[in-house]
């Protein structure tokens, strides 16, 4: 038992609980629908999961210092809309030039976010909710009511949500679920090794500590927002490159869906705890549900969205009261295991 607690952390057992539900997702709608559990769904899973992944990595990093960004959805509008322009007018642009393009324009956005809120001491909320509304009429202007069509893009980026970096028979493992899995183990390792990461638990457990301790805090919270929109700016490129048609509703409710995958997968939404590991899993989740739900003929669209906010709640609730008390259970139990003198004291850090 002592083994056990040593072994398994609270966090860890969040990830294991996230394994069981996806689980469950799986049985359950393979009872439900023909052919659910098929290489070919898992393949669109695994291109659609990229993209809310990538803008939950960034979310991550702005819910970790007690503030949260709305604009994702529409910076990832914007970005696809944006790029996928250039792209038509000029089908000569190389990949990395758009992939540039793509994360310049979503990090610039991020930045307005990240001066109003870090130096101009703007609720997030507000700020966020803000530049939702005027980066969507952006769009909505820049566009001029004018749609990116595919057969206007350049055949690489069509190209691209089909290629594989390997496959098993007809199951493939996509370039862009590579590309996400890489953005999520750069962070992860970010938050673990590197001081930026630490303080920016820090400043989500105690903000109050870590100014007295001499960080920096505006700064680590304005470059949170700026990678924050970086990262929404690359699942813009990535969203133009799935979809390759993109009009003025592009983008819209990932914000949703990028909180959501964030509680879900563990990361407290008042800050200083979680991982990129336990949100990606979080962003599963939420994608295979709402795929799931959108071939269940028995559900209509407006169930979604009701499932997707019951998520967000019992997340919510769930670190509340019963995460809480685990925490402080293991706490405990290693308190006595210590007082015992029985080996070496556990592991610290809330980001496992």
């Amino acid at each position: 038992m002592n083994a056990i607690r040593r072994t398994l952390r609270p966090e860890q057992l969040r990830i294991l609980v996230l394994l069981f539900l996806i689980l469950m997702v799986l049985l359950f709608f393979s009872t439900q629908i023909e052919n659910y559990i098929s290489p070919r769904f898992f393949n669109r899973i695994s291109t659609s999961v990229a993209i809310i992944t990538v803008v939950t990595v960034g979310q991550v990093l702005v819910i970790l210092t007690r503030n949260i960004d709305l604009s994702v959805g529409s910076i990832v509008g914007f970005t696809a809309y944006f790029v996928g322009q250039q792209l038509a007018g000029n089908n000569d642009i190389s990949p990395i030039v758009a992939v540039l393009m793509a994360v310049g324009v979503g990090g610039l956005m991020g930045a307005v976010n990240g001066v109003l809120v870090a130096y101009g001491g703007v609720p997030a909320i507000i700020v966020t909710l803000g530049t939702l509304a005027i980066y969507r009429t952006m769009l909505v202007e820049f566009s001029d009511a004018q749609t990116v069509l595919t057969a206007d893009l350049p055949q690489w980026i069509l190209d691209l949500p089909r290629a594989n970096i390997v496959s098993f028979g007809d199951l493939d493992i996509r370039l862009m679920f590579g590309m996400a899995l890489l953005v999520v183990i750069i962070f992860q390792f970010v938050l673990m090794f590197l001081p930026y990461g630490r303080r920016l638990y820090a400043i989500g457990s105690n903000p109050e500590a870590a100014r007295m301790a001499g960080f920096p805090s505006k700064r680590i919270v304005f470059i949170a927002f700026v990678l924050c929109g970086a990262l929404s700016g690359l699942a813009g490129f990535m969203y133009l490159a799935r979809f390759g048609n993109i009009t003025v509703v592009a983008g819209l409710g990932i914000e949703l869906q990028s909180v959501a995958a964030a509680v879900v997968g563990g990361v407290n939404i008042f800050g200083g705890a979680g991982s990129m590991i336990g949100a990606m899993f979080g962003a599963i989740l939420i994608d295979l549900l709402e795929n799931s739900l959108i071939r269940w003929l028995e559900i209509s669209e407006f169930w979604r969205d009701f499932l997707l906010g019951l998520l967000i709640l019992l997340a919510v609730a769930t670190d509340a009261v019963i995460m809480n008390r685990i925490q402080s259970f293991w706490s405990q139990s290693e308190l006595e295991l210590g007082s015992d003198g029985d080996g070496s004291e556990g592991q610290e850090g809330s980001y496992a």
